[in-house]
């Protein structure tokens, strides 16, 4: 009886003499086509000749042997076929995380033959479709997880929810089952924390100030932060007449994008969370793991995304927190240039530089505010007597922040309380 012809998703071995051949060729159709069969007892040429001295570890050494030599692992299907009186071990296997190496080197498949692939060959396997999405395929410490912040997130935004495949099609699942990293992050009780750390000058000798956000899913924890540098933005109103001209310190939109694609673009297995470092003359975002390993830096500043976390990008997206396009980077480069990139393999840090020159040489004209300080005035300004329940209502903000803003443009002598607390009024001068 003959199986047939080699071909690109199929190889035969005589017998498990030959099964590092074997695992070499197993390696080299997973890089060509990401799936194939092995079959030992077999010639060349399809003839089934049966695999001789079989016992019980037979299998278990295919399977230890492909173990050690695959990288990145794949789980196999290795069985035990009788055709006839002659029997065969069939080995069936996929895998989307190329490229896969045998014993330390890299094969692809041309026809039925396994050739080396050099370097140049490497990299346009690996620049074909970027890299695997390690938050997908790890499984995560923790297996109790809940969801639903997540859920509320997805409902909220007009997207429907469907307990039953919901998690699945967000990909929270590893190809076992189990809960992978993705899913760990974006959980109710997500252990990872997010720091944005304030120093005294422009080093980080002296911290002013650590204001940490975890212990729930990332995307309220990246919102967190938005929020907090949102809420320090210092901003410069001049008044001349009914004219009012406003400039910032920096530009909050160029952070909002630095900010997401460090979230969206952190190589989160086994490396530190994205963080932010607030200093006396610039902000800076940093990001682990360096860039895409198919991304070149000239591709970066061009606006070229090749993301590597795939899944949680598409959760950002619909959330519409961010984009495909890839716009981010070159709107920043616009603002301020490519000086303020600094990339290293392990990390890109973006220090967005604070303008001071706005808060120096003050006049009697300038206010010096931040936006919700400014927000908060202008409604004051409309109607002196705004509660501060009814103030919270219209802005958004927490009812402690908007006594520290009264508390602030009371000292900075922009308002000043007349008559009681309970039936008086803020004066704005």
């Amino acid at each position: 009886m003959n199986l047939g012809m080699e071909s690109e998703v199929l190889e035969f071995k005589k017998s498990t003499s030959e099964l590092e051949k074997g695992v070499i060729s197993i390696a080299s159709m997973l890089n060509k086509n990401g799936y194939g069969t092995l079959y030992f007892g077999v010639k060349n040429d399809g003839t089934i000749i049966g695999q001789k001295d079989l016992n019980e570890n037979t299998l278990r050494d295919v399977s230890r042997k492909i173990a050690e030599g695959i990288e990145p692992q794949i789980i196999p299907t290795i069985s035990l076929e009788l055709i006839g009186e002659l029997k065969l071990i069939k080995v069936e296997f996929r895998g989307k995380e190329q490229p896969y190496s045998a014993f330390g080197i890299y094969y692809c498949r041309s026809f039925d033959e396994d050739k080396k692939m050099n370097l140049s060959e490497l990299k346009a396997l690996i620049n074909k479709d970027g890299e695997p999405d390690r938050t997908a395929y790890t499984e995560s410490d923790n297996q109790d997880l809940t969801f639903e912040t997540i859920k509320n997130l997805y409902f909220n935004h007009g997207l429907t929810v469907n307990d039953k495949t919901f998690l699945k099609n967000l990909g929270f699942y590893t190809a076992d089952g189990k809960y992978n990293v993705l899913a760990q992050l974006m959980s109710d009780h997500n252990e990872t924390s997010i720091k944005v750390t304030t120093f005294a000058g422009t080093d980080k000798s002296v911290i002013l100030k650590m204001n940490e956000y975890g212990g729930k899913c990332l995307i309220i924890s990246t919102l967190n932060v938005l929020d907090y540098v949102e809420s320090i933005k210092e901003t410069k109103v001049k008044i001349t007449g009914k004219e009012r001209i406003e400039e910032d310190t920096f530009d909050f939109e160029c952070f909002r994008e630095a900010w997401l694609n460090a979230v969206v673009h952190n190589r989160w297995v086994n490396s530190a969370p994205p963080a932010v470092y607030i200093y006396s003359d610039k902000i800076e975002i940093v990001s682990d793991g360096g860039l895409p390993t198919s991304l070149s830096i000239k591709d970066y500043f061009e606006g070229i995304s090749k993301p590597v976390n795939e899944k949680m990008l598409r959760i950002f997206k619909d959330l519409d927190l961010i984009e495909r396009t890839g716009h981010g980077v070159p709107k920043i480069v616009e603002k301020y240039g490519k000086d303020i990139f600094k990339i290293s393999k392990n990390t890109v840090r973006i220090f967005i530089p604070l303008d001071k020159k706005l808060l120096e040489n003050l006049d009697d004209s300038i206010i010096d505010l931040n936006e919700n300080e400014i927000k908060v005035l202008r409604l004051l300004e409309e109607n002196p007597k705004y509660n501060v329940k009814e103030i919270i209502e219209i802005t958004k903000l927490s009812k402690p922040y908007i006594r520290k803003i009264y508390k602030n443009l009371k000292e900075k002598g922009y308002i000043e309380r007349i008559g009681s607390n309970k039936t008086g009024y803020w004066k704005v001068k």
